[in-house]
């Protein structure tokens, strides 16, 4: 398929070892990958291990938006497909977004879904139904585990916001659309969380966190001082898996 020598998977890493080998199963042999690892486990050894093939793995010591801009930078492929170790494509993933990409016309972001097989089933479903809603009043809602950027666009509006700690995906993406390029949600294009340890604190805290922060980002509210700080988001990361 001509879209898998166009295509990048970008993935930042950090003590994923639990996580990356679901990932690295559902992606094809022949997709280009860059995972940028900050770990001080087995991550790195277990994706040279696992795919030795069409893999360029980045050491990378700064946040996570600092490494994705650097996996960013490191492709050379058309497409830039963002996601996260904790997830898993869906078996229909690539073939969908072929067909997606072969309609694409100027499309310039294209985002999907994320759910769950297991836990939380009925928040991630209503996180996906909010994407839908957004879309439809002209507000991207794209989601760093699943959203795809031309490197065109990417670096035409001076690619992420590497001042931020979080939320820098849906700011990149409302970036795009505000700089006048066509994008689309794409609810068929789905991947699986397999790690929730965000939500174990309870699924309302982790809502209100994204929604007022987003919120805020959206209509320019965060003073500059205030944009790198990440509202507890990492915090209540860490706390989960103690």
């Amino acid at each position: 398929m001509r879209l898998l020598s166009d295509l990048t998977i970008v993935i930042p890493t950090r003590n994923e070892a639990a996580n990356i080998g679901a990932l690295l199963a559902s992606v094809p042999p022949d997709v280009e990958l860059i995972v940028v690892d900050n770990s001080d486990d087995d991550t790195a050894e277990i994706v040279r291990r696992r795919r030795p093939c069409r893999t360029l793995i980045v050491h990378c010591s700064g946040s996570l938006t600092v490494a994705r801009e650097t996996g960013a930078r490191a492709a050379r492929s058309r497409w830039l497909l963002f996601t996260d170790a904790d997830v898993r494509f869906a078996p229909s993933y690539f073939s969908t977004l072929g067909d997606r990409l072969e309609r694409s016309g100027d499309i310039a972001l294209l985002f999907g879904s994320k759910l769950s097989a297991d836990d939380y089933v009925g928040h991630y479903r209503r996180l996906s139904i909010a994407q839908g809603a957004l879309a439809r009043l002209k507000i991207p809602a794209a989601s760093g585990s699943n959203m795809l950027v031309t490197s065109e666009a990417f670096s035409a509006v001076g690619g992420f916001d590497t001042s931020l700690s979080c939320n820098e995906d849906s700011e990149l993406g409302w970036r795009i659309a505000r700089a006048g390029y066509a994008w689309r949600h794409e609810p068929g294009l789905v991947v699986f969380a397999t790690d929730h340890r965000r939500l174990h604190r309870g699924p309302l805290r982790k809502t209100f966190h994204t929604v007022f922060r987003c919120t805020s980002l959206y209509l320019n509210l965060i003073p500059s001082c205030l944009r790198g700080h990440d509202w507890g988001y990492w915090r209540e990361a860490r706390r989960a898996t103690k």
